[in-house]
């Protein structure tokens, strides 16, 4: 074998194990991980005298088609109206989004009107800092909580170790309403389980989770996977963990045709490596867990073919 296969076959060798490892032996890492230094969570119980206000922050652009039935499932949850603050923020729709939520101003609904469709990156900059409570809840306009989600991810928030909770997102089939989990969703949900129990969970589901409205980093305007970025920033700055909670409820509709899915993961994947410029210090060893899942779960798999 002369220099250049054994270059080639070294390569391929080495390229093949990257594979093996990211989505295969890592898997058993970090569930045997997670098993032995993930500590016991158990989130504090509160009544409702004791729970803190919220602000449900959901950006909208042209969702007139779902928007409805999203504010209604809103004003459905179970946490104390007199403490919870629903905002719409439009950015710059041009359909009837913004006379749908003038629609339940009187039931407490909030509109941040922008004009100009700049991005969710910059909706949520400039909308977070006008919310009125401490806790921030975000969502998507098709997104649908189950009435305990809001009051099971705040229940967490009284460790101020914690920067962040993950919900658990569920994918349904639009034609039966029934679940859809693929098994690629029900192996990165697995994942998320075991990341959590040990602090290190990597981002959210932009569908579904809180943050502390005073620990939101503005996020660069061209921001991909803001859902991403936003938690691991609020992480890099205060420290802490972001922790993922099971009961904390979200559904949403699977796409529809194959081209939306393929666009959507090429956005994430783009997404991924637009974001190592502000998430690079992450990879320090000094970050403790969170170094090793975010090099072993998302930088290989990001050089990863598929």
């Amino acid at each position: 074998m002369n220099l250049l296969q054994t270059i080639l076959a070294t390569v391929f060798w080495i390229s093949a194990f990257g594979i093996f490892y990211s989505y295969g032996l890592y898997a058993a890492i970090i569930r045997i991980a997670s098993t032995i230094f993930g500590p016991s969570q158990a989130p504090q119980l509160l009544g409702d005298d004791q729970l803190p206000t919220v602000s449900l922050l959901i950006c909208a652009h042209n969702e007139q088609d779902i928007l409805e039935k999203r504010i209604h499932n809103a004003l459905s949850s179970d946490y104390p109206k007199d403490k919870l603050e629903i905002v719409i923020a439009s950015d710059g729709s041009r359909d009837q989004t913004c006379a749908i939520v003038r629609q339940f101003v009187d039931r407490g609904v909030r509109l941040i009107e922008f004009i100009e469709n700049r991005g969710k990156a910059t909706a949520l900059n400039e909308s977070i800092p006008q919310l009125r409570s401490s806790l921030v809840v975000l969502s998507d306009a098709n997104t649908m909580f189950q009435p305990n989600a809001i009051r099971s991810l705040v229940r967490w928030m009284s460790d101020p170790q914690i920067v962040a909770v993950c919900g658990k997102l569920l994918l349904t089939d639009p034609a039966t309403g029934k679940n859809a989990d693929s098994m690629y969703w029900k192996y990165e949900t697995f994942l998320k389980r075991c990341e959590g129990k040990l602090g290190a969970l990597l981002g959210s589901n932009g569908a579904i989770y809180a943050i502390r409205r005073d620990q939101f980093v503005p996020i660069p305007s061209v921001t991909m996977i803001d859902d991403f970025v936003i938690p691991l920033v609020a992480r890099i700055k205060f420290g802490g963990k972001i922790v993922y909670d099971e009961q904390a409820i979200a559904t949403e509709l699977t796409p529809e045709d194959l081209t939306s899915e393929f666009n959507r993961r090429a956005r994430i994947g783009a997404g991924g490596f637009q974001a190592m410029d502000v998430l690079w210090p992450l990879l320090s060893p000094t970050r403790g867990w969170i170094a090793f899942t975010f090099f072993s779960h998302k930088i290989l798999r990001w050089f990863c073919p598929g």
